[in-house]
């Protein structure tokens, strides 16, 4: 058994069964560890080990990820992590910019990915924040085999956990639309890390949606946050650039609601599919849960124009979560545009006239959010939540 916590030297040579290297067919790996060999079962397609460095006509490999009996790990061959910082990746669609720090990545808006009226979702918009900013550390080659950890956050036994997102949006994508999807990320004070992102129309060029993020590192083990080790700094500082999508002076702080808020959706429990790799319930399934308390008929005719999600504490498969949703103003002004819509006028000032107003453009102040685990002796924060709303046109009145 092998076990590598430091440097090791090794040589690989790669033969096929007639011992000539061919663009197909069937390979053996010998390898030499500290002059101990073994032998991996044949590869198929060399094309899948020069992706982790095995080139043709070489017969030594310098660095390469293995398991602890010392075999090429076929998870490292399947998934095809870079060990170097790649310019463009087919696959995905994607692109290092930003003077080789950012990343771009074109996406076409799918089925699964909208609602009934043919807009991208909100959690799908989240999702694919998520998925790009994982690929960004994909083609850095700093990817380790963690959720987006370095190798130095996988030596560290550290994860990154995400404690804030504000998320803008302008213009839902459509179905069948290409977008554009930049990001990047920068400092965020001494141990932190911040992630954004812009959403664009490739058609039009037109900004859909903006999104900024802050990070921080959890020890696995543990499950306390972790200070930034100097490793881990010298590996993600130097792709940090110095602007945002979203400019945020002061952040918005967020009241803590109780048990008063006007509406509540206890009772929720998490399933096996609302897990990610780290184990604890993806933060997307926080907006959902979050969105299925606000009242049926106000969705109907509003689309989030602004969420900020403050996270607390991570959610694991054996807690039961209880969701608090409260209006930032009273419900009656909503329900008068509601009367209204058929002319398109609103009332409007005090003095009871009615003037004529864009419905479209109409913000209707927001709500506020709650979740929290439900126990025997006492009620913890999960994420605290805002999000505010425009008015849309309601074709079934």
């Amino acid at each position: 058994m092998f076990t590598f916590s430091c440097p090791v030297s090794f040589s690989i040579s790669c033969s096929s069964s007639n011992g000539n290297i061919q663009n197909h067919g069937d390979y053996r790996v010998n390898i030499n560890v500290n002059g101990s060999s073994c032998t991996r079962r044949p590869i198929k397609h060399h094309t899948l080990l020069n992706e982790v460095g095995v080139k043709e006509g070489s017969t030594s490999l310098s660095a390469i990820q293995f398991l602890e009996n010392g075999h090429i790990s076929e998870e490292k061959i399947r998934q095809r992590i870079p060990r170097q910082k790649q310019l463009v990746d087919p696959y995905r669609q994607g692109l290092i910019t930003e003077r080789g720090v950012g990343y771009r990545q074109t996406v076409v808006v799918r089925s699964y990915e909208v609602g009934p009226d043919k807009t991208a979702t909100l959690e799908s918009l989240l999702n694919l924040f998520q998925e790009t900013a994982l690929n960004h550390v994909w083609m850095s080659g700093l990817l380790s085999n963690g959720f987006g950890a370095t190798h130095g956050m996988m030596r560290n036994n550290l994860i990154w956990v995400v404690s804030r997102m504000h998320v803008q949006v302008d213009h839902y994508p459509i179905w069948g639309e290409v977008i554009e999807i930049d990001t990047w990320v920068g400092a965020s004070g001494k141990n932190g890390m911040r992630r954004d992102w812009v959403i664009r129309s490739q058609a039009t060029g037109s900004t859909y949606a903006r999104a900024t993020s802050t990070w921080v590192m959890m020890n696995e083990q543990t499950r306390r946050l972790s200070k930034m080790p100097d490793e881990v700094r010298d590996e993600i500082s130097p792709w940090f650039i110095q602007k945002q999508a979203i400019n945020e002076a002061v952040p918005d702080k967020i009241v803590k609601l109780d048990d008063k808020a006007k509406h509540v959706n206890s009772d929720l429990k998490p399933k096996r599919s609302d897990l990610d790799m780290n184990q604890h319930v993806n933060n997307v399934k926080y907006v959902r849960w979050m969105l299925e308390t606000i009242p049926d008929k106000f969705l109907e005719c509003h689309q989030l124009s602004s969420i900020i999600l403050e996270y607390r504490r991570e959610c694991g498969s054996s807690d039961v979560v209880q969701s608090l949703c409260q209006p930032d103003e009273d419900e009656s002004f909503a329900n008068g545009v509601q009367q209204n819509l058929l002319t398109n006028k609103v009332l409007v000032g005090g003095n009871g006239r009615l003037g004529s107003l864009d419905i479209n453009t109409l913000t209707y102040g927001g709500y506020t959010h709650l979740l929290q685990t439900t126990g025997e002796t006492q009620n913890e924060e999960i994420v605290r939540g805002r999000t505010r709303w425009n008015r849309k046109i309601c074709t079934d009145l």
